[in-house]
């Protein structure tokens, strides 16, 4: 006996175990075992029959048979019958795989001789093999009535029991979303079909971001709920998933791709864009702003006058003031000077006339002679631009040389073939449309 009652302790209190739970509140045990006297050492077999009920998570109610056969030295084969209610304390919670247990109760004992109320105690484990059914095992004492044995000895019968059996746990658990986790524990009632779930009866989250893997577009990386769990680095409200500018400054505004906005297309962002609605196509600088190489507030792509510092009112170049000034009598005219085919000197008879001009000039220091310059049309006009440049130059060289300063001679922008003064199409007409024509001005 005693080393049955060690046997039962170290299962009792070494083992894991289930009960009856919430979900399943009634359960049937089956079992056999063996009983005995403490008083004259007799052993007998030991059927028994439960019905448990769940009352809460430390305590089930057990309405139990016993009976008593086959016990030795006994004529009879069946030599007791024991009903008891016992209560029964859970000595671990539901969510451990085994359990142990005490229990005991008030009980109502019939033998050959005599019918009387008693009580039982005792420890018990169980152990779950599936979801409904588990291995049970427990020990206990009885307390005995007064009765006169066989022998003609009246006295308390005292018992020892010792049974093994099993368990079957009835009632269906109630589950609205059939994710496998009983609507009492299941803490995410209405999660959808087929979602796989935690312990809680919640859809897992992988990455405790608190958005579901089901609906996490970033199920392993932490991340935004308005982002459907994924990240924003730069915080642009774009994921980095699919930002193509993931480094996008703080507060800068971005477009669909997480790129800052560009709304005029010259590659500076908005937000550091000083001139946001600069034109296609036009130069800019750091700023985002049009080049402006003079620096006189007129981009170069509207100045007429890009390298000189002008005024907007005058399309960006400079306002000259110039003297009130009146043309020279007939008699100050200076006839052109002419030059050959090709040539930006110019023909050596016609040195007189320049002369003629000088001799003018220091006549009269009030006076000025503007210069233009005119080609023929053979060659193409930009040589001939070119050209008409050099035979003003030479024309200047000369009246430098005779004393005249640079100060009095302005030179007028080269025509070349586009003011012929004759036909192109004959060598005479040509002749007459190679020259430097002579503007001589008096300033008051």
């Amino acid at each position: 006996m005693k080393k049955l009652l060690l046997l039962a302790l170290i299962v009792a209190f070494t083992a894991n175990l289930y009960a009856q739970t919430s979900d399943k509140k009634w359960g049937v045990g089956l079992g056999v075992g063996a009983y005995g006297t403490l008083n004259n050492g007799e052993i007998g077999l030991m059927p028994e029959l439960y019905l448990g009920r769940y009352l809460s998570q430390r305590f089930d109610l057990m309405l139990k048979g016993d009976m008593g056969i086959f016990r030795t030295r006994m004529e009879n084969n069946l030599d007791l019958a024991n009903a008891f209610l016992n209560l029964r304390l859970k000595l671990s919670d539901e969510s451990k795989n085994l359990r142990p247990y005490l229990f005991a109760g008030p009980g109502y004992l019939h033998d050959n001789s005599t019918s009387a109320v008693n009580f039982d105690l005792g420890l018990g484990a169980k152990y779950y093999m599936s979801q409904n059914t588990a291995f049970y095992m427990e020990a206990g004492y009885i307390r005995g009535i007064e009765s006169t044995t066989y022998d003609g000895i009246t006295g308390r019968e005292n018992l020892w029991k010792a049974t093994i059996g099993l368990e079957f746990d009835l009632g269906k658990t109630k589950d609205s979303d059939m994710d496998g986790v009983s609507d009492k524990k299941d803490n995410c009632p209405n999660t959808p079909s087929g979602v796989a779930v935690d312990a809680n009866g919640c859809p897992i989250d992988t990455d405790g971001d608190g958005v579901a893997d089901y609906i996490d577009d970033c199920p392993t990386v932490a991340g935004l709920t308005s982002l459907k769990g994924c990240p924003d680095a730069d915080g642009d409200g774009v994921a980095d998933k699919d930002d193509k500018c993931p480094d996008t400054p703080k507060g800068w505004k971005v477009d669909a791709t997480g790129c800052p906005l560009d709304q005029d297309k010259d590659g500076v962002a908005d937000a550091i864009d000083k001139c946001p609605d600069t034109p296609d196509g036009i130069d800019i600088d750091k700023d985002g702003c049009p080049v402006d190489t003079d620096g006189d507030g007129v981009a170069d792509y509207l100045d007429k006058c890009p390298t000189v510092a002008g005024t907007k009112e005058n399309n960006g170049c400079p306002v000259i003031e110039e003297a009130e000034t009146e043309t020279t009598s007939p008699e100050m005219t200076v006839e052109p000077v002419y030059f050959d085919y090709d040539k930006s000197n110019y023909i050596s008879g016609e040195k007189k006339k320049i002369d003629k001009l000088v001799k003018i000039l220091k006549a009269d220091n009030n006076l000025k002679v503007n210069l233009t310059g005119n080609a023929d049309n053979k060659g193409t006009a930009e040589y001939n631009m070119t050209l008409t440049e050099k035979r003003i130059d030479s024309v200047v060289k000369t009246i430098k040389s005779d004393g005249i300063p640079e100060s009095r001679i302005s030179k007028e922008k080269a025509l070349g073939e586009t003011k012929p003064v004759a036909n192109n199409d004959t060598d005479e007409g040509r002749a007459l449309n190679r020259r430097v024509t002579f503007e001589i001005i008096k300033v008051k």
